[in-house]
C-alpha cells in the first residue's frame, strides 16, 4: 500500500498556480536569452543541485568547486570521497537529464536499480549491494543521537510487491498535476528505503525526473534539491519526514508534505527567476564594459563566471568559447596584465579572481541578495 494523494486546499491550488504561472515565465524567458549565457546558468544549477543533494548527505563540496569537476578540472582541492561521490552524482543526474524527452519512456525497477548503481556502484559491497534490493533491515537514525531510529523502514522481504506497486503507479496517470505527482513519488520512495544506502538522494532523483518529464523547462531549471539543501530548509525537510511516524503508515493523511513541496517549488523558482535576471543585468554590464576597454567581445564569458561565482578557470573559459589553449591562455593573461583578474595558485591548479580594474558595477549587480516571498504567509 502506498500513501494517497491528498486533495487539494484552496490554499494549495492557488500556489500551484503560482507555481505554473512563474514556471512558464521562466521558459519563455530562457529560451528568448543568448544562449551563451543560459548555458552557463545551466551548469551552475545543475552543479548547485548535485552540491545541495550531497550536503544533506554529509558530503560537503562547494558549488563552484562541484562545477570544476563536473568540467573535468582535476586539481579541486576536495577530499577523494567528496570527489567521487561528486561525479557519480553528476554521472546519474546528467542520465536522467536525457530521459526527460524519450518518447516510450517508462518506469521499471530495472532502471531505478540502474540509476542506483551509477549513485551507489563506487560503494557497492555484499553488505550494502548497489543497484539491488537490501537484504536487511534499514534505520534513519536520529541526527542528536544516532544510537535512536527516527526511522525503521518496512520489512526487506514486502520491499519487491512496495516497488512494484511504486512502479505501476509512477506508469499511471491518474490526473493529478505533475507536481504533486512528483513530490509523492518522493515520499513513497524514501519511505520505503528499498536500498541499503543512497535512499534520500534517489527519492530526491525521481523527484527531479518526474518533473523534466513534463517538459515544462529544460531539467537543469526543474530540480528543487539546491532549495532543499539549505540548511534551514534541510532541517524543515527531515521534520516533515520525521512527522510521517517512526515506521511505514501509509494510510494516513500527507497535505503537509504537499504543501512543504509547493513551498520549495514556489521558492525554488524564485530564486531561478531572480538568478536569470541578475545573470542577465551582470552579462550587459560585462559587455558594455569590455567595449569601452576595447576587449574582445568573448571574454566577457570568464569575467561573468568572475563576478558570479568568483572565479573561473583557464579550461572551463576555453570550453565555453570553444577556444584553443593558447587563446584561451594569451585572453587571461591580457586580462591579468590589465590588473582585470587576478591569478591564483599555480600551473594546473590556477584559477581567476576579480582585480583591482574589475567593474565594480558588475560586481555590484552580482552581490545584491534576493528577497523571496513565502507562497502560504505573504
Amino acid at each position: 500500500m502506498l500513501y494517497p494523494t491528498p486533495a487539494l486546499s484552496a490554499d494549495d491550488a492557488r500556489v500551484l498556480a503560482e507555481i505554473d504561472r512563474m514556471r512558464a515565465s521562466l521558459r519563455h524567458q530562457v529560451r528568448s536569452a543568448p544562449a551563451k549565457w543560459t548555458a552557463g546558468l545551466r551548469k551552475f544549477l545543475t552543479a548547485d543541485a548535485v552540491a545541495a543533494s550531497n550536503s544533506i548527505e554529509g558530503f560537503k563540496v562547494a558549488t563552484v568547486d562541484v562545477e570544476d569537476l563536473l568540467e573535468g578540472e582535476r586539481d579541486v582541492e576536495v577530499s577523494e570521497e567528496n570527489r567521487e561521490e561528486t561525479l557519480a552524482y553528476q554521472r546519474m543526474m546528467t542520465y536522467i537529464q536525457t530521459l526527460h524527452d524519450v518518447e516510450d519512456f517508462s518506469y521499471s525497477k530495472g532502471l531505478l536499480n540502474a540509476l542506483h548503481w551509477m549513485l551507489q556502484g563506487h560503494r557497492h559491497s555484499a553488505r550494502k549491494p548497489a543497484g539491488q534490493w537490501r537484504r536487511g533491515p534499514v534505520y534513519v537514525t536520529d541526527a542528536r543521537d544516532p544510537s535512536i531510529a527516527a526511522y525503521t523502514a518496512p520489512d526487506a522481504a514486502r520491499v519487491p510487491a512496495l516497488m512494484e506497486e511504486l512502479v505501476d503507479w509512477l506508469n499511471a496517470e491518474d490526473g493529478t498535476h505533475l507536481l504533486v505527482r512528483a513530490a509523492m513519488a518522493h515520499l513513497h520512495l524514501v519511505s520505503i528505503h528499498p536500498w541499503a544506502d543512497g535512499n534520500g538522494r534517489m527519492s530526491r532523483s525521481l523527484q527531479t525526473l518526474l518533473i523534466a518529464r513534463e517538459g515544462v523547462l529544460a531539467p537543469e531549471f526543474s530540480s528543487i534539491e539546491a532549495w532543499l539543501g539549505r540548511p534551514g530548509n534541510t532541517w524543515e525537510y527531515y521534520r516533515e519526514l520525521t512527522d510521517r511516524g517512526s515506521k511505514y503508515r501509509p494510510d494516513q493523511d500527507v497535505s503537509a508534505w504537499i504543501r512543504f513541496n509547493l513551498t520549495a517549488y514556489h521558492q525554488q523558482a524564485q530564486t531561478v527567476q531572480g538568478r536569470l535576471d541578475r545573470s542577465g543585468r551582470v552579462w550587459g554590464a560585462l559587455t558594455e564594459f569590455t567595449q569601452s576597454a576595447g576587449l574582445d567581445e568573448r571574454t566577457v564569458t570568464a569575467l561573468h563566471d568572475v563576478a558570479m561565482a568568483g572565479r573561473v578557470r583557464r579550461s572551463r573559459y576555453e570550453h565555453a568559447e570553444g577556444l584553443s589553449l593558447q587563446q584561451a591562455q594569451r585572453d587571461l593573461r591580457d586580462l591579468v596584465h590589465a590588473r582585470i583578474l587576478e591569478p591564483v595558485g599555480r600551473t594546473r591548479a590556477r584559477y581567476y579572481t576579480a582585480g583591482p580594474h574589475f567593474p565594480e558595477q558588475a560586481l555590484d549587480i552580482a552581490r545584491t541578495p534576493m528577497t523571496l516571498t513565502h507562497p502560504y504567509t505573504d
